[in-house]
């Protein structure tokens, strides 16, 4: 059996921009996990099935090289559009097809099931892709299971920057931004299109200063990307917009040039105005991005020095904090536990854990 992992991931500035072309964002993964095992079939049907759901799974067949599953169900909507795009190009380098049992793991949610939003959706199509990678003896780089993993997970989730993927892919710290999805959109041959440079993508590993200290929040409540992305998009203030994506990508760009130079106080000037940033948006779309707790866990941060923002979408889920290594870090996550915020001790993956 082959067993491989993908990590979750946290955003720590550029949202709502990143969605858009060219516009830059910093993401860092971390050490919780979706794991794939995957072994080939005894049988004639696959299975696909998963801890989080002990009494579902799925059973697949090839019919004409084409994926067919014999029953439904959406919990595995990203498994099976990774399993079909990684077919699809296993048939375009005239490799015969595998038949195969994927079983998946999680530890991106906690113990009671409750979702602390760090990109499952994304790490689950990863976690197959590599899987399958191994299965096949392909030896894909880093930036081809990056663009095969967009491709199956653009096809379920329909928007979004990828940025997710991209962390899960790749690891640790990185600046990000998307490429242009009408562009990908006109490809039909999945082996050019791994081959070509994507317009506009970038991925580019970042080292953090060695003082730099990420801490994590989380507000106890789930919130939708999808949703508040959608509401974001359909927001009829088109100049206010373009300024929006404008100030963010000038602020993202100083804060690589900070990561560049190990310059923590830059980076947490940056951090301090992303938020100014995403604060504006949510006035004038009238979203509710940053809400009390994610509100209270930034002032906090500033209490001792450091400097917060919400994390992702916003609208609930985790905040993060930066702030120095030698800052009082057990007074700062008091203080936030009394507010209704939970401090979440994760690290920063890298792949010499993989």
């Amino acid at each position: 059996m082959i067993s491989v992992k993908a990590p979750g991931k946290l955003y720590v500035a550029g949202e709502y921009a990143v969605v858009e072309k060219g516009c830059p964002a910093i993401i860092v993964a971390i050490d919780q996990y979706i794991t794939a095992n995957i072994s080939e079939s005894e049988n004639n049907v696959g299975v696909i099935h998963s801890k989080q759901y002990e009494n579902d799974k799925i059973e697949w067949i090839y019919d004409n090289n084409q994926i067919k599953t014999l029953n439904d169900n959406s919990s595995f909507n990203y498994v099976i559009s990774a399993m079909k795009t990684f077919e699809k190009y296993v048939e375009e380098l005239d490799i015969n097809h595998k038949l195969y049992n994927i079983n998946i793991d999680s530890n991106l949610n906690s113990q009671d099931g409750k979702k602390y939003g760090l990109g499952s959706s994304a790490a689950v199509t990863v976690a197959t892709i590599k899987a399958l990678n191994e299965l096949y003896d392909l030896n894909l780089c880093k930036l081809q299971i990056f663009k095969l993993a967009a491709i199956a997970h653009l096809r379920i989730q329909g928007n979004g920057s990828l940025g997710d993927v991209a962390a899960s892919s790749f690891g640790g710290w990185i600046a990000y931004s998307s490429f242009d999805k009408n562009w990908l959109t006109n490809q039909t041959n999945l082996k050019k299109t791994l081959e070509q440079r994507w317009p506009h993508l970038m991925i580019e590993t970042l080292t953090p200063p060695s003082n730099l200290e990420l801490l994590i929040g989380w507000t106890g409540t789930p919130a939708s990307t999808a949703n508040l992305l959608k509401s974001v998009e359909e927001s009829s203030n088109a100049d206010r917009y373009n300024q929006f994506l404008s100030k963010s990508k000038s602020c993202i760009n100083k804060m690589i040039s900070g990561f560049k130079n190990k310059d923590l106080t830059a980076i947490k000037r940056q951090i301090k105005e992303n938020r100014n940033i995403i604060v504006e948006l949510a006035s004038f779309t009238g979203i509710d991005i940053e809400t009390n707790k994610l509100k209270r866990l930034c002032e906090i941060a500033e209490e001792y020095n450091g400097s917060g923002k919400s994390s992702g979408a916003g609208g609930g889920d985790c905040g993060i904090a930066i702030v120095e290594k030698q800052s009082p870090i057990k007074d700062i996550e008091t203080k936030w536990t009394e507010n209704g915020i939970v401090p979440l001790h994760l690290n920063i993956y890298s792949e010499q854990e993989a």
